[in-house]
């Protein structure tokens, strides 16, 4: 899983706030499924339209990737091999961005289904390269090759034996610590960015590694919030562990 301040994002933070969320249901047999959602909501609010064309105003679109990518499959041929690999590992998810500039709304999410919770690992990675291949409503959207850049923080996923974890790492610690030090300035713009999780499980939760989390009536989907910036600094803030009961 790769973490990476897409440049609108970037941008967004300087000014306002916005918002993560992550949310994973998992099965019995480790499948299920996963989505990430970015709010830009606020930006929008406060004249963060003026960041996007000025000719969208209402935009409610789902693009399947596997067909997306079948359609442009001539363009993606004509791709170094590794570009034509990082394609392929999209061809799973589902990208949904809604704009309405008239009631300052903006939320870009990325979902996939997955057999075995090890293949989550990725979800990150896969949405900083589907940002770039959304629909243009002025333009055909071509595939294009990515400009390669380092892997900032990975998160592991696990299922087993009724435990469930998340661990999050720092991949490249040196530029890890130059993509904080640009976003210091930032800092004061930005204590109303959070990170949230909301995972539920098939079995009622036994105990959390976060003691800060709330559960459902259910005991079965559990939230945890922590500040975008400090998680972004610290990833280890939103590591969990969670034991079912049995």
């Amino acid at each position: 899983m790769r973490l990476k301040l897409p440049a609108l994002l970037i941008l967004a933070f300087t000014v306002l706030s916005c918002q993560f969320t992550e949310t994973m249901v998992l099965n019995e047999d480790g499948s299920g499924s996963m989505a990430i959602e970015v709010n830009l909501n606020e930006m929008m609010a406060f004249g963060g339209a003026a960041m996007v064309d000025s000719t969208v105003v209402k935009m409610d679109t789902i693009v399947n990737m596997k067909l997306f990518l079948e359609e442009k499959r001539d363009s993606i041929s004509k791709l170094p091999a590794k570009e034509q690999l990082k394609l392929k590992k999209l061809e799973n998810y589902n990208i949904h961005l809604k704009m309405d500039s008239e009631a300052s709304e903006m939320v870009y999410d990325i979902s996939t289904n997955f057999k075995n919770v090890d293949e989550a690992n990725d979800m990150f990675n896969g949405l900083e390269q589907a940002s770039d291949l959304m629909p243009n409503p002025d333009s055909n959207t071509e595939i294009k090759k990515e400009e390669d850049s380092p892997e900032l923080i990975g998160v592991n996923y696990s299922f087993k034996k009724n435990i469930f974890k998340r661990d999050a790492y720092i991949k490249d610690k040196a530029m890890h610590q130059k993509q904080v030090d640009s976003l210091k300035q930032a800092e004061a713009f930005m204590g109303g960015s959070n990170y949230t999780l909301k995972y539920t499980f098939p079995k009622k939760i036994k105990k959390t590694s976060q003691p800060g989390a709330t559960f459902s009536a259910d005991g079965k989907t559990m939230t945890v919030q922590k500040s975008f910036i400090e998680y972004f600094k610290n990833p280890d803030l939103l590591d969990l562990e969670v034991e079912l009961e049995k």
